[in-house]
């Protein structure tokens, strides 16, 4: 029997998102691609990320953080996730623990992240400065201006979509900006193609998104290793380097 058998867990919603958070601080039990799996297909348990939480061995971090995707792989940052840790950490009753401010330092693979509480059940996340040299996005070839890489879905002289642009925000992203609601993309088709394009070693979010205002961006996102979700935190982070805005 799994070491996670019979383990709490809480889920929650993040402006869409579905996450589940599993606290493993205080043990040495690791969550194995194939588990991730099978808790993502459990409809108990379905999430688009499941954050699992351990104990941090470095200074001034309060916790380990390892996301997972429904198909088992690791994500460096979700958004969205981390606010809901922070309520599970600050504010649920089975997992909070003394915290002296309502500011929490959070280890991830890819590095650390801050997240703040603003109000009741409300939190906000620094998700760091964005990547955009070819090398840390990545992608298999260099260009000089990844704000515009050259990739397109469709025929030459009459493209779906066509150069996005690429950062990585923990994890690696491409946006397309179009004209068109984004709605009216059949992402669940493409973004699977897209997502796993060779130019992409690592295989890559994909967002379609619509410039509706200065404050306002409509954007659709069907992201690595979990297919299309309502939302993504990472991917709005992302859609703002790019020169259109």
């Amino acid at each position: 029997m799994s070491a996670l058998a019979h383990r709490r867990f809480l889920k929650m919603h993040g402006a869409g998102n579905a996450i589940v958070v599993l606290d493993l601080r205080g043990t040495d039990i690791r969550v194995a691609p194939e588990e991730a799996r099978a808790i993502a297909a459990d409809p108990a348990s379905s999430f688009d990320q499941l954050m699992v939480l351990h104990d941090s061995a470095s200074r001034g971090a309060d916790a380990f953080m390892r996301i997972y995707n429904t198909d088992g792989s690791e994500s460096g940052a979700c958004g969205n996730g981390t606010r809901c840790v922070a309520y599970a950490m600050l504010d649920d009753p089975a997992m909070a623990r003394p915290v002296e401010t309502g500011r929490l330092v959070l280890e991830t693979v890819a590095g650390r992240v801050e997240v703040k509480r603003v109000a009741e059940r409300s939190f906000t996340v620094d998700m760091g400065r964005p990547r955009l040299a070819w090398n840390e996005i990545p992608l298999r070839d260099p260009f000089p201006d990844t704000r515009r890489i050259e990739l397109q879905i469709g025929p030459i002289d009459d493209p779906i979509l066509h150069s996005p642009g690429a950062v990585n925000m923990g994890n690696p992203h491409a946006v397309f900006f179009t004209d068109r609601d984004p709605d009216t993309f059949d992402l669940g088709q493409i973004g699977p193609m897209l997502e796993n394009h060779p130019i992409f070693p690592e295989r890559a979010n994909i967002s379609v998104a619509q410039v509706r205002g200065r404050e306002a961006i409509k954007l659709r996102v069907w992201e690595r290793g979990a297919g299309l979700t309502l939302a993504c935190g990472t991917a709005a982070c992302a859609a703002l380097p790019d020169p259109e805005l």
